[in-house]
Formats: structure tokens, sequence, C-alpha cells
């Protein structure tokens, strides 16, 4: 079963495939977002990097939270379920 992990503290260059190639020196990827600001498309400085096994994604987190990644300190740890949020009026 797929492990989301989220990753913090990125520079704000990485792209999607550079959070994959990071992370796939660890286990299989399923898939790696970098999230991005809606208004301006640039990154926010997170992602998800989703693992193939359990086993998988703790042995990232021992291995890559704390790492340093260009000149940043990433911060890997299992992802939290998504909060709902009240839907924002259009133009705010």
């Amino acid at each position: 079963m797929a492990k989301k992990l989220f990753v913090g503290g990125l520079p704000y260059e990485t792209s999607s495939g550079d959070l994959e190639k990071l992370f796939a020196e660890v286990g299989k990827v399923e898939s790696a977002t970098i999230i991005t600001d809606r208004n301006t498309g640039r990154s926010r400085g997170f992602g998800f990097v989703e693992m193939s096994a359990d086993e998988e994604a703790a042995k990232a987190v021992e291995k890559l939270n704390g790492a340093e990644v260009g000149d940043r300190k990433i911060i890997v740890a299992e992802a939290r379920p998504r909060e709902e949020r009240p839907e924002r009026p259009p133009g705010e």
C-alpha cells in the first residue's frame, strides 16, 4: 500500500522531477508533486511524495529528513490527512 510523505523546506527551484529523483534513491516512487501558488504558478517550497510501500516510506523519512537539498535542509514526514476547508468565494 502506498504511503504519502510531506516534504518541506525545498528550494523554490525544485521540480517534481527533481523530487522524484531524490526519493527514487531510497525506494520506488509512485508520484512526486511540488505544490505551486495558484496565482503565480511558483513553487511554495513544499510537496508530496507517494512511496510504493510503508517500509520504503519509513526508510525515506529516516534517510532524507534533515538532508540538504540545494542550500536548505528539508523536512520529510508522514503526510497528515487533508483538512476540509470551507470553499472561498471567487475573488478572495
